[in-house]
């Protein structure tokens, strides 16, 4: 990449993590090229879509979520490494407001920027909750499936203005009930 093209690369990625963080992920793509001082081309041809932003956004965020997950793997406690990742996954997305959707989305959908990085995010959860199953610690009928669903619901419930007081209870109650045999 030229270096006035990297320089407008990495411009964009800050400006949109700044907009991101102010608004939430629908924030407008214009309004990100607009303060970064480029056309609305240029934000296009490093991104073509809202979610190849978010992708490139939150790269590294996913890859050292999954290598948390990873290292998790060797926790004395599979128990508690499920529910410390849990947390940690909680914490992510209601620290990324509005990321939930297209996360959500992007699970189902191959074609998407973000695909691959949740997938991974997924597996690296149903590693640790197959953990906490094989030593007798977890819900045998729960999958990765399901807990992903899981926390993008506890994170959800966060983000709600009515709900948040609640949230770190119904964060106990649930991963009770996960972690209940």
């Amino acid at each position: 990449m030229r270096a006035d093209a990297r320089k407008n690369y990495d411009h964009l990625l800050a400006v949109a993590r700044d907009l991101f963080a102010e608004q939430g992920a629908d924030a407008s793509l214009r309004d990100i090229a607009r303060r970064a001082e480029v056309g609305l081309g240029t934000l296009y041809r490093h991104f073509p879509n809202r979610e190849a932003l978010l992708e490139a956004l939150l790269r590294s965020s996913f890859a050292d979520l999954a290598a948390r997950a990873e290292r998790l793997q060797a926790a004395d406690d599979p128990g508690e490494a499920l529910r410390a990742w849990l947390q940690e996954m909680i914490t992510f997305t209601h620290r990324h407001r509005g990321i939930l959707t297209p996360m959500m989305s992007a699970i189902e959908d191959p074609s998407s920027a973000l695909h691959a990085s949740c997938v991974t995010l997924r597996t690296a959860g149903a590693a640790l909750l197959a953990r906490a199953q094989a030593a007798g610690v977890a819900r045998p009928d729960l999958d990765g499936d399901m807990l992903f669903d899981l926390i993008a619901a506890l994170a959800w419930l966060r983000e709600q203005p009515s709900h948040a007081q609640r949230a770190e209870r119904l964060f106990s109650l649930i991963t009770g009930a996960v972690l209940a045999v």
